[in-house]
């Protein structure tokens, strides 16, 4: 038994307040589309995300975000985020579904 089971055994009539925590990222969503390109460097591929208008501290939270998520490694230099292996379908999909538009660039 959990500590709110045992507040509402002792206060029956009390009506308690469920909270919903709602996860809303606070990341500046921009009209022009973000860049997605494959590239190999060193004989090893990367994706690099690039066209970023806002903040650095926000897209800094967007790359560590993308390299959770994925479970990769990856970096943020020159306002780029440069993530390890070929993952643009998926970095694209995440992307898509925290509302930037996203463009696919080179093969």
């Amino acid at each position: 038994m959990d500590l709110q089971d045992q507040l509402k055994n002792l206060f029956p009539d009390h009506q308690f307040e469920e909270k919903k925590e709602e996860k809303k990222s606070n990341i500046w969503l921009q009209e022009k589309p973000l860049l997605c390109k494959y590239e190999k460097r060193k004989g090893k591929p990367i994706t690099i995300i690039d066209g970023y208008d806002g903040a650095t501290e926000d897209f800094k939270k967007l790359a560590k975000e993308i390299k959770t998520k994925l479970s990769v490694g990856g970096s943020y230099k020159n306002d780029c985020i440069i993530i390890q292996g070929d993952y643009r379908d998926k970095i694209m999909k995440l992307l898509k579904e925290k509302g930037f538009n996203v463009k696919r660039v080179g093969g």
